[in-house]
C-alpha cells in the first residue's frame, strides 16, 4: 500500500473520482460551458519554459515572502474553494490545520461547510475570508463583521460572479447547493427544485447581487477596517481600477474556470494585471 501512494496532484484527483460520487466530483473538477480556459489553465503552464542557470549555489533556498505584512516560508497559500465536507467530513477545519502545519495562509470560503467561528477556534494560523455579495447586504456585512471579530486579517471580494458560470455538468447533475454552514439564521433556502439547470445554479440566481460594481469596494471599506482584496481580475484595466479603489491588492484568478469560459488561462493574464499595477 505504501508503494501505491500519491505522489503528484493528477494521482489524487484519480484517486478522487473514484472515492467520491459523481455529482461531487463533477462539482469540485469542472469548469464553465466547453471548458476550454479549463484546459488552458493546465496547458498555459506547459507554454512557459525555464531557462536554467547551472553552478549557481542552492545549498541555502529561500522563498520566503511577505503578504500584507505576514511572513510565510513561501509564496503558496490556500485559495477559498467552498464545501470541503463534499470531500472529507470535518471540511474546512482540516484544511485550516494543514496550513498552519506549513505555516502558511489560508483564504476560508464563502461557502465553507464549516463556520467561521469553528474554523477560527481550530487552530492559531492567519486567515483571510473570502466573501460574495448579496441582494440582502445585511446578510454579507454580517459576515464581515463575523470574520473580523474572530481574528480573519482580510477580506477577499471576489468579484468575478455577478451570476453563476453555467457549469454543465452541475446542469447534468442536477447539483444541490451544498449546505453553507455560515447562512444558518441569515438566510432561509426555500423552493430549491428547478426543472432548468442546476439547483446550485437557482441558488445563486436568488440570492447574489448581479449589479454589484465598483462603488461597492467603497461600501466594503466603510464597514470593515480591515484590509480588501480583489479576487476575479483578469485584466490590465480592472486591476488599475482596483488600485484606484483602494484595494490593498488584486488576485488575478478565472475563478478556476468556473465562470466565463474562453477567458484567459489565470498564469496567462497575471503579467498583463502585475505590469499594470506597478507602473
Amino acid at each position: 500500500m505504501e508503494n501505491n501512494l500519491p505522489v503528484n496532484i493528477r494521482e489524487y484527483q484519480e484517486l478522487a473520482k473514484k472515492a467520491l460520487p459523481k455529482m461531487h466530483y463533477d462539482y469540485i473538477n469542472g469548469g464553465a460551458e466547453d471548458e476550454h480556459t479549463l484546459r488552458d489553465n493546465i496547458a498555459a503552464y506547459g507554454r512557459i519554459l525555464l531557462r536554467p542557470r547551472v553552478l549557481v549555489d542552492v545549498s541555502n533556498i529561500d522563498m520566503s515572502t511577505n503578504l500584507l505584512g505576514y511572513d510565510m516560508p513561501s509564496p503558496i497559500i490556500v485559495a477559498p474553494t467552498g464545501s470541503h465536507k463534499l470531500a472529507n467530513p470535518e471540511g474546512e477545519v482540516a484544511t485550516a490545520r494543514a496550513a498552519a502545519s506549513c505555516n502558511t495562509l489560508m483564504v476560508l470560503s464563502f461557502s465553507a461547510s464549516c463556520k467561521i467561528e469553528e474554523v477560527a477556534s481550530s487552530c492559531n494560523a492567519i486567515r483571510f475570508y473570502q466573501l460574495y455579495v448579496f441582494k440582502n447586504r445585511d446578510i454579507s456585512a454580517t459576515l464581515v463583521r463575523r470574520a473580523e471579530s474572530h481574528g480573519f486579517k482580510a477580506i477577499v471580494l471576489t468579484v468575478d460572479t455577478p451570476m453563476l458560470g453555467r457549469r454543465e455538468a452541475d446542469i447534468r447533475n442536477k447539483m444541490v447547493a451544498p449546505a453553507n454552514a455560515n447562512l444558518e439564521g441569515l438566510m432561509p433556502i426555500d423552493d430549491l427544485d428547478t426543472a432548468d439547470g442546476s439547483k446550485l445554479e437557482k441558488y445563486a440566481r436568488d440570492t447574489l447581487d448581479p449589479s454589484l460594481s465598483w462603488k461597492d469596494v467603497e461600501w466594503l471599506k466603510s464597514i470593515t477596517s480591515l484590509p480588501i482584496l480583489l479576487k476575479g481580475i483578469v485584466t490590465a484595466e480592472d486591476a488599475r481600477k482596483a488600485v484606484e479603489a483602494g484595494a490593498a491588492g488584486i488576485i488575478v484568478s478565472n475563478h478556476g474556470a468556473r465562470q466565463l469560459d474562453y477567458a484567459p488561462a489565470t498564469i496567462s493574464a497575471l503579467e498583463e494585471a502585475v505590469l499594470r499595477v506597478c507602473v
